[in-house]
């Protein structure tokens, strides 16, 4: 008699889709806010390791420090992580005046 029931049942008295856990937020993640991947965080922000957690972290803007990662996957070891350069922005080595070299420091640069 259970199946006789259901077919009984109109298509919106039953729910499309499963709705999200109570314990999930529904909003974005704000500047802080913690997180377990990038689409968790809002618009302009990135879920990246801050001590031994995930925190939604600013996108990088021109002329800001970025990390250029030398080896494929080292990017996990970082403690305290950065976000990538916004879109158009390249993580690029510092353009100095004087001897090459003398600044290691990358910066968010236009391609």
């Amino acid at each position: 008699h259970g199946a006789a029931e259901l077919d009984e049942l109109s298509p919106e008295v039953l729910p499309r889709r499963t709705p999200a856990p109570a314990w999930l937020p529904t909003a974005k993640g704000e500047e802080g806010d913690f997180c377990l991947r990038s689409s968790d965080c809002a618009a302009g922000l990135c879920c990246a390791r801050h001590f031994w957690s995930k925190i939604c972290k600013p996108v990088l803007r021109e002329g800001q420090v970025c990390t250029r990662h030398r080896r494929k996957g080292t990017h996990g070891l970082e403690i305290f992580q950065r976000c990538q350069c916004a879109e158009g922005l390249a993580c690029r080595l510092q353009r100095e005046q004087g001897p090459a070299d003398a600044s290691r420091l990358h910066t968010c640069q236009r391609h």
